[in-house]
């Protein structure tokens, strides 16, 4: 065999690698107010949050949800409420996948929930520390990690600075209102 035909091999072996990895690790593109932010799913050991995420994604139901919980040196939390803070129309809940090993670590990106175990819908956040109290334990459930952010840490922190309120019966709601304007997958 030449050097050709060992060339394009290696090539389309490298295609379809890439083809695999991107359906196992879909990146989705946040465009913010405040920034733009790339994220990477994790579908391997995550794939019903992920499946979730992404009818999200794919219906637009995330453009005009705001960043409605930001708590410095613990999370930043979307994906559930408009800038009225009323709350968007979700599909199902989902069953909670938090024993898959992913660690909620900063910058992974996890379903939010009730104090119900699977009760995660549309809200997800992304940690701003190691928030490792929020893993399974063998006596409790944990919050299910799903990602991480892969770009746009520098805008997670700016988002994290912003000033907050109480208001509507909501706490930690930004002052100025940091808008999703839009949600794409990039890969």
């Amino acid at each position: 065999m030449n050097r050709t035909y060992i060339f394009i091999a290696c090539l389309i072996g490298l295609m379809t690698i890439r083809i695999d990895a991107s359906e196992n690790y879909p990146q989705i593109e946040i465009v913010t107010t405040s920034g733009t932010i790339v994220v990477e799913l994790d579908r391997n050991r995550a794939p019903k949050t992920v499946e979730n995420f992404l009818n999200y994604v794919e219906s637009g139901a995330y453009i005009g949800t705001i960043f409605h919980r930001v708590i410095p040196g613990f999370v930043i939390q979307t994906g559930g409420y408009d800038v009225n803070l009323d709350e968007i129309e979700t599909l199902p809940e989902i069953i909670n996948e938090s024993g898959n090993g992913l660690k909620n670590q900063r910058m992974s990106l996890g379903m939010a929930r009730t104090n119900e175990p699977h009760s995660a819908s549309s809200q997800f956040y992304i940690n701003l520390n190691d928030n490792f109290s929020l893993d399974p334990m063998p006596t409790r459930w944990g919050y299910a990690v799903f990602g991480d952010v892969i770009d746009g840490f520098s805008v997670v922190d700016d988002i994290a600075s912003n000033a907050t309120q109480s208001t509507k019966g909501f706490q930690d709601v930004p002052v100025a209102p940091i808008i999703i304007l839009e949600v794409k997958r990039i890969d």
